[in-house]
Parts: C-alpha cells; structure tokens; sequence
C-alpha cells in the first residue's frame, strides 16, 4: 500500500466524517469524490471499494456513541438518566420502531441499490429531491413544535419517522436529511429530531457495516488493511468535530441552508456530468 493510497483513505475518512451527520448525504459525498477523482475501484475492486465506503461508517458510529454514551447506555439500562420516568422515557422501542421499515427494505433491495444506485448521475437526483424534502419540512411543518424532547417522542412519532427514512436507502438522499426532515413534519423541533436521527443511526449503520464484510468477505483482501484502518480512523475524529458542530448548528439555521447546498452542488455536478 504506497503512501498516497493512504492519503486517499484519509481524505475519503474526511468525507464521510464531516458529510454523515449533516444532511447532505456522506454516501453521495463519498460517490462523488471517489469516482471523479481517487478511484479506489481501480485498485480495490468494485464492491471492496463499495464496503469500504460503508465500514468507514464505523468510525462516524464511534463518533456518535461518544457523543451519546448516556442515551445509549440508558437505552440498554446501563445508565439512567436524571429526570426520566420509566413508563414515559426515550426507550429502544422507539428506536427499534423508527428503524424497522428502512431494515426490511434495506435487506430486500441491496443487490438492487449496490448495482445500479452507486454512481454520481443517480446521486444528483437524490440531491435534488432530498433538497425539496428539506425545503418542504421547514416551510410546511409546524410553526411550534409539539415535541421539544426524546422523552416526548411518541411510537408513532418514530415510525413515521422511519418511513420516511426509508428514502435514504436511495445514495445521495441522505439519511440525516431524511429523518430530520420527516421528524420536524411530524412536530419534533430540529435539535430533538437530528438527535433521534444519530442515535437510530448507530444500529442502522453498524448493522449495513457488519452485512456488507460478510458478504464481501471473500473480496477482502490483508492488503488493504491499512487501508480500511486508516480511512476508519479519519471517520471517526472529523465526525467527532461535525457532530459537535452540527448538534450546535441546527437550531439556529435549520435545513434550508442544507437544501441550497445541495442543489447548488448537484447543479455544478449535472453541468460536469450531463454537458
């Protein structure tokens, strides 16, 4: 492994670190960058290229647990926190619930998405339309929140919620961008839905990690270790500082700052790509 193929793990670990949690979709980020300019297929392989792009999730899903560690560790009654009450509290029901739609869809049409939705041409209409969903949540969801805490989110709250990150599914959506959106259209306020969304994230993404080693176990190679190594930890610490940010972030300015940048940068790409 030559010293610039690790440079290429550090700067795609950057991509999916600072692009993960903000809902600007770090798969279409991580599409973009790579296809148009590292080209990891061409030494890795198609689908080892295509698992590490997905395993390197694994360092932003760190990044999360560390910033969460006292809801998740509540979650699975290794924590309790200060002034919940146990028949009303943020629970892994809610979780489970929120997570289950975009589970079952995801298992049935994987072969589908790995072949035919990881290219740049399908990414930007995922920008596109994941853009309008943004713009949508915050022009036409409601004025006051009903929701201004995860102890407050209800089960039907959450599986809405999971409904509509099913669009993730498609690269280039953005699941952040997703779950925010569908969790401020049913009455959660942006801080709490962002939060719902990186806590449903760790086992969603750990689970996509862990099926896509498997089944490309074969293809994986002790060559490229260092590789995975390198782009793991670059993950973890550039999404350690976005999600900090970001937590911070998103109440003041909200999704439609998001939503511009992505038209703006599916614009560019369709005028790089289609002209």
């Amino acid at each position: 492994m030559e010293w610039f193929d690790l440079f290429k793990a550090i700067i795609l670990g950057f991509v999916e670190g600072m692009t993960e949690f903000a809902p600007v979709s770090s798969t279409g980020h991580l599409i973009i960058v790579d296809d148009m300019w590292l080209k990891s297929q061409e030494f890795l392989g198609k689908y080892p290229a295509n698992t590490f792009k997905i395993v390197i999730q694994l360092g932003s899903i760190l990044a999360v647990v560390v910033v969460f560690w006292k809801r998740l560790f509540s979650l699975v009654g290794l924590y309790k926190m200060e002034g919940q009450q146990e028949s009303t509290r943020f629970n892994l029901l809610h979780v489970v619930i929120g997570m289950l739609p975009a589970v079952v869809l995801g298992f049935a049409f994987k072969d589908l998405i790995d072949d035919h939705l990881f290219g740049v041409e399908t990414v930007i209409y995922a920008l596109v339309a994941g853009a309008i969903l943004m713009i949508v949540a915050d022009k036409f969801g409601p004025k006051k929140p009903t929701v201004n805490s995860l102890d407050e989110i209800t089960y039907v709250q959450a599986l809405k919620i999971g409904f509509v990150q099913c669009l993730s599914l498609w690269p280039g959506f953005s699941r952040s961008g997703a779950t925010i959106s569908g969790g401020v259209l049913f009455g959660l306020n942006h801080r709490v839905a962002a939060d719902f969304t990186f806590i449903m994230a760790v086992p969603i993404m750990f689970g996509a990690s862990l099926v896509s080693v498997l089944k490309n176990w074969d293809t994986l190679s002790m060559d490229y270790l260092s590789f995975y190594i390198v782009g793991f930890i670059s993950a973890f610490v550039f999404a350690l500082i976005s999600i900090r940010f970001f937590l911070k972030l998103i109440s003041r300015i909200k999704l439609m700052p998001f939503a511009i940048y992505r038209l703006v940068l599916a614009a560019i790409l369709a005028i790089i790509v289609f002209l």
